[in-house]
């Protein structure tokens, strides 16, 4: 998570518009890792939950449809593969214990 204190406590943190352009990079990469059971890919079934941008490194959390997903192993490399293209740096992929619901999917960040 970001620190945004400032010495004001009630300034709002500052929107870095290059910071959100490579998010949004990471996302659009993100779209041709497919669930192979579903068919529809990771960033419309809402699997990934968040993505900390670094310097040197970023972190994507992101959770499975299902907790023994045959094919998990393949997608967090997927993931990580196709978020390295954008970034260019390591990223290192964190699955959550959240239990997905089939209700987020098609919601979009």
């Amino acid at each position: 998570m970001t620190d945004t204190t400032t010495d004001n406590a009630s300034a709002p943190a500052s929107f870095d518009p290059e910071r959100r352009a490579t998010e949004l990079a990471i996302l659009d990469a993100l779209r041709s890792v497919v669930d192979p059971e579903i068919g529809m890919n990771v960033v419309e079934l809402a699997l990934i939950k968040q993505i900390i941008l670094g310097k040197d490194s970023t972190e994507i959390k992101m959770i499975l449809t299902t907790p023994f997903c045959p094919y998990a192993g393949s997608m967090i490399q997927q993931v990580k593969d196709q978020a390295e293209a954008v970034v260019e740096h390591d990223v290192k992929v964190t699955l959550l214990a959240e239990r997905w619901d089939p209700r987020d999917a098609g919601l979009m960040w």
